[in-house]
């Protein structure tokens, strides 16, 4: 039986960051707010947690579950190779509508899904994703619908799609944007846009003038 918490009350938004917290401990599904859309989260290092929250959306290991991390610090444990141009994005656009495809450590023991020894972070601009993020460290979190759902703009959409599938749901409202990240590549010399989504491509070359926009 799912449990929901309305994060506008004080009371309700302690008491569902633990229970979060928990279930994400225990390899349980948590969808949480964040400022593009409601997402689905668990676990990142929990390969058994991933393979449910895969299994919950109908999605396929061939498309990996991105990582949303409380804090640009986190990065340095999980990524490799991360250009200046990288950062750089990180410093404009983080917190916010941004993901970044990196190449991740190595060392790293997780499975995501087939990665190809990449990984798709982003660190979200919403305190409550960022409360239960720095109380569980990285979490995979992808959009919490159905794979070919409409993309969740509130908690009541979440749930609709993933019924008890998921442990708790935190209700933080509609989510500022309702659009997806804009998704980019920084594993090769030159930036590539691979998905436009919350930050614009003019925004994007402003920081990075060479940015290339994938087919």
């Amino acid at each position: 039986m799912s449990r929901r918490y309305d994060c506008a009350d004080a009371g309700d938004r302690v008491t569902g960051l633990r229970e979060a917290a928990s279930a994400i401990r225990r390899g349980e599904l948590v969808v949480l707010p964040t400022d593009t859309v409601y997402g689905v989260g668990a676990d990142a290092f929990n390969a058994e947690a991933v393979a449910a929250l895969l299994a919950a959306k109908g999605r396929g290991r061939n498309m990996p579950s991105p990582v949303l991390v409380g804090s640009p610090t986190t990065l340095h444990g999980l990524v490799t190779d991360f250009s200046e141009q990288a950062w750089e994005l990180v410093d404009a656009f983080w917190p916010g509508g941004l993901t970044l495809v990196a190449r991740h450590q190595p060392s790293l023991r997780w499975d995501l899904g087939e990665t190809r020894g990449t990984v798709a972070v982003r660190m979200p601009l919403h305190p409550v994703a960022i409360e239960l993020l720095n109380s569980t460290g990285p979490l995979a979190v992808s959009s919490a619908n159905k794979t070919g759902g409409p993309s969740p703009a509130t908690c009541e959409d979440a749930e609709y799609q993933l019924g008890d599938a998921v442990a708790v749901y935190l209700n933080g409202g509609r989510a500022e944007h309702g659009q997806s990240s804009s998704i980019v590549d920084v594993t090769g010399k030159v930036p590539v846009l691979l998905r436009a989504g919350a930050v614009g491509v003019e925004q994007l070359r402003e920081v990075v003038p060479d940015l290339e926009v994938g087919s």
